[in-house]
């Protein structure tokens, strides 16, 4: 897999039709990730179930995960599966509501559509209705909705939080949902979120777990929970995809999570996503540690010795002890180095590592042994370059294992 960046988000939802076309025309061709009744048992689907489905249902399954162990599904509700495929969810949902509910099957990709309506009307299958659809615009009316059902539709989607707008706004106060889908331990950083075929490797449009979760409490959802949990990409017969997906910690989750009664109120929902914990996760994730701790060195070094001649100016006089400031700034040069040598286990290039170290030895010879401001200042440049330096290599590795090399101006792109 070679990687061209470079491509609009219609071209993603294009590459996104065209697998999952193929799937549908032919699910017996090798694709790199599971397809059919031996995926489906392997990630917990009972016999029994699988057994009152069709053989040509069975055949194109391609979800994640088991998303009914959410069990959100009651009688008689209607239901919406987002991202139905072939159909088997969907059809499992239509046994669940019984004789008075209904489900509607909604699915991007036409030739999936068009493979659920003729098993539908080959089988006699009354109360399903088919829709070809984006769950980023849902064809449906406010709150006419009593559950949502959905299985590894969401990391394909390029506008999740519009999605999971969507989703509030069609289900009923108080509606359940239950989904499967793809997250990450560690999320991609390099610049190849616009490449198609990266997408539907489906970890580049995988969110991290915490914040997958995240967006659904801030559309409004509430009690969201992770109830299951699988080694998805280990089921791939590709060896390329299952490296990539343990790089970055991919799997599978199956969550659980209801409606609340009204939508938070646009403060509430910026709160949570300026949430300094959430950007502190989300930093140490992506390897942006090492930035914040050398940021905190700085600060604590030249911001306090500026606080300390200023406020005096303001007729304020601020007694500092020196042993407790040098030891904070010790403490932030020490945090940046360890980051920054725990890019080791990605990349194995010692150069920011012994960088770092000569930068940490001057900063703290200046603050402990001979104080000499150009001493100071030539280890927090050295510093500097250790964490810029190691956050390009971890970038460069994941460039790397992801296959992907930068367009050329000049090549035109490929078929």
């Amino acid at each position: 897999m070679v990687a061209i960046l470079g491509y609009s988000r219609p071209q993603i939802l294009a590459a996104v039709q065209q697998m999952y076309t193929a799937v549908a025309d032919a699910p017996t061709s090798p694709f790199h990730f599971p397809v059919g009744a031996d995926a489906s048992r392997r990630l917990g689907y009972p016999p029994e179930r699988l057994a009152q489905l069709p053989a040509e249902v069975r055949d194109a399954f391609a979800g994640v995960g088991y998303p009914f162990r959410a069990a959100a599904i009651r009688r008689g509700d209607r239901v919406l599966d987002i991202g139905a495929g072939a159909g088997g969810d969907a059809l499992i949902a239509r046994q669940l509501v019984g004789p008075q509910g209904r489900v509607i099957a909604l699915d991007l990709t036409a030739a999936m559509t068009r493979r659920l309506q003729q098993a539908s009307e080959r089988h006699d299958i009354e109360g399903l209705a088919v829709v070809q659809g984006s769950a980023e615009q849902l064809p449906l009316p406010d709150a006419s909705i009593d559950s949502i059902t959905s299985n590894g539709a969401l990391n394909l989607v390029p506008d999740k939080r519009r999605a999971v707008v969507e989703m509030f706004r069609v289900l009923k106060p108080h509606g359940r949902v239950q989904l499967a889908d793809v997250v990450i331990h560690r999320p991609v950083s390099v610049d190849c979120h616009e490449d198609p075929r990266l997408w539907v490797e489906c970890v580049v449009g995988a969110t991290v777990k915490e914040e997958l979760v995240a967006l659904f409490e801030e559309a409004g959802f509430e009690e969201v929970r992770v109830v299951g949990s699988h080694d998805y990409f280990a089921l791939s017969p590709s060896a390329q995809t299952r490296e990539i997906a343990a790089g970055f910690g991919a799997h599978s989750v199956e969550l659980a999570m209801r409606r609340g009664a009204v939508r938070p109120a646009w403060f509430q929902r910026w709160r949570r996503r300026l949430d300094p914990r959430r950007w502190l996760r989300l930093g140490y994730r992506r390897g942006l540690l090492g930035m914040l701790a050398y940021l905190l060195a700085l600060l604590s070094c030249y911001g306090t010795l500026a606080l300390v001649a200023l406020l005096p100016l303001l007729g304020v006089h601020l007694a500092l002890d020196e042993g407790l400031w040098a030891g904070a700034i010790a403490a932030f040069v020490l945090l940046t180095l360890a980051v920054v040598a725990s890019g080791l286990r990605l990349h194995h290039r010692p150069w920011p590592v012994l960088v770092g170290l000569a930068g940490t030895f001057l900063v703290l010879y200046a603050l402990f042994v001979d104080y000499s401001m150009l001493v100071e200042l030539g280890g927090f440049v050295l510093l500097a370059s250790a964490v810029a330096w190691d956050i390009c290599e971890r970038r460069r590795h994941e460039a790397k294992m992801l296959g992907l090399t930068p367009m050329n101006p000049d090549a035109s792109p490929p078929p």
